[in-house]
């Protein structure tokens, strides 16, 4: 497949939602099995501020951004609105749709005061763009006092299909930005897609996979795996061409069985709009619940035997 512009993916956009400078555009609290071992609740803050400079082909975050950098302070108000409507929580997401230690997103002056407001979390995450780490990084756990974890999407660690992402980066320099992040002590954490565009499911498995055992090799904690959707206008025409197909539900089965019986770190599944991937209404729900239950854990429970897919699998192989 080849590589797309910027110009084509943004080309085919619709219009952002509305947002305001000085809210997060979404903030929740979500439970997740912690690098302690335990089940903890995370206080997550979707913040506002201005696009990744990044056009990958695979995202839609750029619909709840802005065109311009926030005023400074602004995300420092964002951060205390939402923790002043959310219950306590011991660990923190902050997530900008982009890159934390970019000042064009989030203003280099407002990062001591927000590591100030954060300081009495024992876990900070942030995203980051692995060609946009630096001193900065190392910088900011010290302003913050406790652990910095910094998400890095990895996307998939077969060359050819990453360089298809327009994510202007390679393997080398996510394994570069993971040692720098490493010799800073600070804690990583990354995103590997299921079946991005241009490969078939069954590559789409054997890629995912592979891109795990890459990440836990430079030393990732944490493996968040995120099955390839549409919605940002480029893969709805991708799908309309055939060039690009949504991944299966047994697929992320399938990922989560082989990396989860590695022991080698956390493995999540992103089950956000995971009805897009049901094929069959009578286990569906029934296996997104292995699967949830499965990020709770870290432990996949016995498999759903299904009359219905065994009856189609039946006349598939007839």
């Amino acid at each position: 497949m080849k590589s797309l512009s910027d110009r084509d993916i943004v080309g085919a956009r619709g219009p952002r939602n509305s947002v305001d400078p000085l809210r997060p555009w979404h903030f929740l609290t979500e439970p997740e099995f912690s690098a302690s071992g335990r089940v903890e609740d995370v206080s997550t803050i979707f913040l506002t501020n201005r696009e990744c400079p990044y056009k990958c082909l695979m995202c839609d975050l750029w619909k709840n951004t802005t065109t311009d950098t926030v005023p400074q302070g602004a995300v420092l108000q964002q951060i205390e609105y939402a923790l002043q409507r959310l219950p306590p929580a011991p660990h923190i997401k902050l997530y900008n749709s982009g890159n934390f230690f970019d000042a064009k997103a989030i203003p280099s002056a407002d990062l001591p005061a927000i590591a100030q407001r954060v300081s009495g979390f024992q876990t900070v995450i942030v995203e980051n763009h692995p060609r946009m780490c630096g001193p900065a990084c190392a910088e900011f756990q010290q302003l913050c006092g406790t652990q910095l974890e910094v998400a890095l999407g990895l996307e998939t660690s077969h060359a050819e299909t990453l360089a298809t992402l327009n994510k202007r980066m390679t393997t080398e320099d996510f394994s570069r930005a993971c040692d720098l992040l490493l010799k800073a002590s600070i804690r990583l954490r990354t995103f590997v897609l299921l079946r991005p565009p241009g490969v078939t499911e069954e590559q789409g498995i054997e890629q995912a996979v592979e891109s795990i055992r890459f990440a836990f090799s430079c030393g990732v904690s944490c493996c968040s795996v995120i099955p390839v959707r549409p919605g940002n206008g480029i893969l709805e025409q991708m799908e309309l061409s055939g060039q690009f197909q949504r991944p299966r539900l047994d697929s992320l089965e399938r990922v989560m069985e082989e990396t989860l019986s590695w022991g080698r770190g956390r493995v999540f599944v992103d089950l956000w709009d995971i009805q897009s991937a049901v094929s069959c209404p009578q286990c569906s729900q029934q296996r997104i619940d292995r699967l949830h239950a499965a990020n709770l854990t870290q432990q996949l429970g016995p498999p759903i035997d299904c009359e219905h897919c065994r009856a189609g699998l039946s006349r598939r192989n007839a």
